[in-house]
């Protein structure tokens, strides 16, 4: 059976170190037909450097936007720009692991994901399928709910599965009329997954390896802004505004919705500590009362971080999916 076509969308700012692995990984795969790396204004070589890595087979194409758009706006512009029925979503510091597409183009599925494999740069150099744990062939349905449940903190082990790499059927994305949200830069993925969830897809996951997740120093919650944090609470508004949402589903999405909440009442308390003192910090925390706890709580989990020591690089390679 002649394999279905997928395009490889790489987003990529300030990435001249790694994207070259990035790029090289995705043309390995047989069922590549393209692979777009869209260069978000970036500052560095990260387009001569991807270019660098064309294996001359007339699948990689390069663009570059003008201005630092986002990695929404960069993938909607390689998706407008490439026409192969299948698209799959590669970060510039992530690589793809030999044979990782031919059970999921294979699939039949509008959403088909792998398991991912995290890991130090320092062993991205070495890593290989050998090394991994070999699991069962085959996937299983994840429903809307549970996709939204799974993306609660402290629901799961960290490894919220909005950070799959899915690969997404372009005729059903057409079909619906979805797009990445160019608002958002922050969740992006966990949105677009939702929207589409929401609209009848089918979305399957295998518990195989195909996917690497190069993990790298500092918190990603810190690098948050409020701004992103804001456009991730309206886009979850409108998820909760879907109507004929079973009971559980909107159990669910209100869930992770307050969470967002909270995280964003947080952002905006430090914000107002920051350009007014404690006391216009309080004055925000206390309008309504209601947030004072939820703030608290927060602040508190903050500062209980920051005395621990620091944390150890992670010892081995870490699953998304375990069980």
């Amino acid at each position: 059976m002649i394999p279905t076509p997928i395009c490889v969308i790489i987003a990529a700012r300030n990435a001249a170190e790694t994207i070259g692995r990035a790029v090289a990984s995705a043309l390995q795969q047989p069922e590549v037909a393209e692979v777009l790396v869209v260069d978000d204004a970036s500052t560095d070589a990260t387009g001569a450097a991807a270019t660098a890595a064309d294996d001359g087979s007339g699948r990689l194409k390069l663009l570059r936007l003008a201005q630092n758009g986002g990695p929404s706006v960069a993938r909607n512009r390689a998706i407008a720009e490439s026409s192969a029925p299948l698209i799959a979503i590669l970060d510039a510091d992530d690589f793809l692991l030999p044979g990782r597409f031919a059970a999921l183009a294979g699939a039949g599925l509008d959403l088909a994901a792998d398991n991912m494999v995290f890991v130090s740069p320092e062993r991205a150099a070495t890593i290989s399928p050998a090394d991994l744990p070999a699991f069962p062939e085959g996937f299983r349905p994840i429903d809307a709910a549970s996709f939204v449940r799974a993306n609660i903190s402290g629901k799961v082990r960290r490894g919220e599965l909005g950070f799959l790499k899915p690969i997404l059927s372009r005729g059903f994305l057409d079909r619906h009329g979805l797009r990445y949200d160019e608002t958002m830069w922050l969740g992006e993925d966990y949105d677009l997954y939702v929207r589409m969830l929401l609209r009848g897809a089918r979305f399957g996951l295998t518990r195989q390896v195909g996917y690497v997740a190069v993990e790298r120093g500092g918190s990603l919650s810190g690098r948050h802004r409020t701004g992103d944090l804001v456009a991730l609470e309206a886009a979850c508004r409108r998820h909760a505004a879907t109507p004929g949402l079973s009971p559980e589903l909107r159990d669910a999405i209100d869930a992770h919705l307050r969470q967002v909440i909270r995280k964003r009442q947080l952002r905006e308390f430090l914000d107002a500590k920051r350009a007014s003192g404690l006391g216009g910090a309080l004055a925000y925390a206390l309008s309504p009362p209601s947030r004072f706890l939820p703030i608290a709580l927060g602040v508190a989990r903050d500062k209980l971080a920051a005395l621990r020591p620091a944390p150890a690089a992670p010892k081995g390679d870490r699953l998304l999916l375990t069980e």
